[in-house]
C-alpha cells in the first residue's frame, strides 16, 4: 500500500474475517485499531499483538486512522462509517482489503457455500508441509496457531473467500478453489441462478497463469464448466474427475480414501477429523497443492495431521455423561452433513441445540430445515440469531418447528434463551448420548451453561 497508510481501522476487528487480516497488518508493520460490540477471545488476542482496540462503537474512535475497513456485519448507519465520512477517509470492505493483501503475493482462494474454512485451511497445511511458508487467513479459529491467521514469509497467501455479498468478485487469486455452490444468501443474490454467475465471475478472474478448481460432483458447479475460461481442474468421488477419490471410509477414528491423481493411485490419505464431507474439503484442498509443485507424500502428511478448525465437529467435552460437540452449520445442508457425521462417528442418540442464524436464511430455506434434522431424536430450538438483520413478520423458531416435527420423528422444544435451552438439554439427556451444539451464532454458550460452567 502506498506510504502514506499508517493507520488502518477495523470496525467489527473481532469478527471471523477481520481478525485475521488485522493480524496480518499488524505483521507488516502498520497501526491497528478497531472496535467491535463485545470483548472476545480474538479482540483479546489483537490488544497483545499491539493493535488499539475499543468495545463499542463510538465516531471519534476512528479519528486520525487512514482507511476504514468493515466487515459485511456493519450497516452503513455506524457512527464510525459516518464519521470517517465526514472526514473524508476511505472506507473499504473487508474483501478489498483482503484483495490488496493478495496482490503482493501469489495467492490460493476457497470459495463455497459450505466447507470453505475447513478447506482453506488445509491448503494452508498443505503449502506449509511442502515448505512454502505461507500466510494464511481463514474465518475459524486454526487449531494448530489459535488464531484465525497463521503468519508466514513465503510468497503465497492463503485466504477463505466470502461470497455472502459479492464481495468476492474483489480478488483475482493465482489459484481459486470451489468447494460447492448452494442455495445460500439468497437475500443478495435472489435466486440459484444468481448464485452459479457470481460464482462464474469469480473463477474467471484468476490470471491467465493460474488454475481454476471446481467440484466435479456438485451439478451447481459442473454447469459452469462450459464457461470457464481459465485452466481448469476437477476433483471428486465419482468417474470422471481429474483427482478423484475412492475407497471412502468413516468411522471412529476418521475418514480415509484412495487418491487418484490422473489416474495414478497415490495411496491412501488418512483424516483424524469426522465426516464424509471433510474427505470432499481435503480432495480440493490436496488438487490446489499438487497443482503448486507439493510432492504427494507432503500432501498426505498435512492432512493426516491436520488438527482441524475450531467450531467444526469439535468436541467439547462432557455434559452430564453425554459427549459435547459444537459445529458452526447454519445452512441445511452443512446440518444434514455434520448430523450424518456424528452418526457415522459416534453411533450415539443425538440430541441437539439448534440456533438458527438470520431471519433472511429462516424465511428462505424453511422447508429445507424441516427435513435437515432427520437422525436428531430430540431437538432444542432457540430464537433466530438477528446477525445485524432486522426481524421479518413470521419469521420465527416456530415455523421451523412446525416444519420440522411435520417431515419426521425427531422431537421438538422452544427454548426462549441459552438457560432454558440448557435445562432443557440436561432433562433430556441420556449417559452416553451426544448433545450436539449447532448454529452460526453463539449456541455454544447452552453447552457451556448445561454443564455447568458460566456462558
Amino acid at each position: 500500500m502506498y506510504g502514506r497508510i499508517r493507520r488502518i481501522h477495523l470496525v467489527g476487528i473481532g469478527g471471523s474475517g477481520m481478525s485475521g487480516i488485522a493480524e496480518v497488518l499488524l505483521n507488516l508493520g502498520y497501526q491497528v485499531s478497531g472496535s467491535d460490540l463485545r470483548e472476545s477471545e480474538p479482540v483479546v488476542r489483537l490488544r497483545t499483538l499491539g493493535a488499539r482496540t475499543f468495545v463499542g462503537h463510538r465516531a471519534r474512535q476512528v479519528e486520525g486512522a487512514d482507511v476504514v475497513v468493515v466487515s459485511t456485519a456493519i450497516p452503513e448507519t455506524n457512527v464510525e462509517i459516518g464519521r470517517a465520512h465526514e472526514l473524508n477517509v476511505p472506507v473499504i470492505p473487508r474483501a478489498e482489503m483482503l484483495a490488496e493483501l493478495m496482490r503482493i503475493k501469489y495467492s490460493v482462494a476457497v470459495a463455497g457455500a459450505h466447507g470453505k474454512t475447513t478447506t482453506t485451511s488445509m491448503v494452508g497445511e498443505i503449502l506449509s508441509h511442502g515448505g512454502l511458508d505461507p500466510t494464511v487467513i481463514v474465518g475459524g479459529r486454526l487449531k494448530a496457531v489459535g488464531a484465525h491467521a497463521r503468519l508466514g514469509q513465503g510468497p503465497f497467501l492463503v485466504a477463505e473467500a466470502d461470497e455472502s455479498d459479492g464481495s468476492f468478485l474483489l480478488l483475482s487469486p493465482t489459484i481459486a478453489v470451489v468447494t460447492n455452490i448452494d442455495a445460500e444468501h439468497l437475500d443478495y443474490y435472489r435466486d440459484l441462478a444468481g448464485v452459479q454467475e457470481a460464482f462464474l465471475s469469480f473463477v474467471n478472474r484468476v490470471p491467465f497463469y493460474g488454475t481454476v478448481v471446481l467440484p466435479h460432483d456438485d451439478p451447481n458447479a459442473t454447469t459452469l464448466r462450459p464457461r470457464v475460461k481459465r485452466r481448469l481442474l476437477t476433483y471428486g468421488f465419482s468417474d470422471g474427475a481429474d483427482f478423484e477419490g475412492r475407497d471412502l471410509t468413516v468411522d471412529a477414528r476418521g475418514v480415509r480414501f484412495r487418491l487418484m491423481a490422473r489416474g495414478r493411485d497415490e495411496g491412501a490419505i488418512q483424516l483424524r477429523i469426522s465426516g464424509g464431507h471433510n474427505a470432499r474439503n481435503a480432495l480440493a484442498a490436496a488438487v490446489a497443492g499438487w497443482e503448486l509443485g507439493i510432492p504427494i507424500a507432503a500432501i498426505r502428511d498435512a492432512l493426516e495431521e491436520f488438527a482441524g478448525v475450531s467450531r467444526r465437529l469439535e468436541v467439547r467435552g462432557e455434559v452430564r455423561g453425554a459427549l459435547w460437540i459444537d459445529d458452526y452449520a447454519h445452512h441445511p445442508t452443512e446440518i444434514e452433513a455434520a448430523i450424518e457425521a456424528l452418526r457415522e462417528t459416534y453411533g450415539r442418540r443425538i440430541v441437539a441445540v439448534f440456533q438458527p442464524h438470520r431471519f433472511t436464511r429462516t424465511q428462505a430455506l424453511r422447508d429445507r430445515f424441516g427435513t435437515c434434522f432427520r437422525g436428531v431424536a430430540e431437538l432444542v430450538l432457540l430464537p433466530v440469531y438477528p446477525a445485524g438483520e432486522r426481524p421479518i413478520p413470521g419469521v420465527t423458531s416456530e415455523v421451523l418447528a412446525d416444519a420440522i416435527r411435520a417431515c419426521g420423528s425427531t422431537r421438538v422444544r422452544m427454548a426462549a434463551d441459552f438457560a432454558e435451552a440448557a435445562k432443557a438439554a440436561v432433562e433430556i439427556l441420556r449417559p452416553d448420548d451426544l448433545l450436539a451444539t449447532i448454529g452460526a451464532g453463539d449456541v455454544h454458550r447452552v453447552g457451556e451453561l448445561a454443564r455447568g460452567g458460566a456462558a
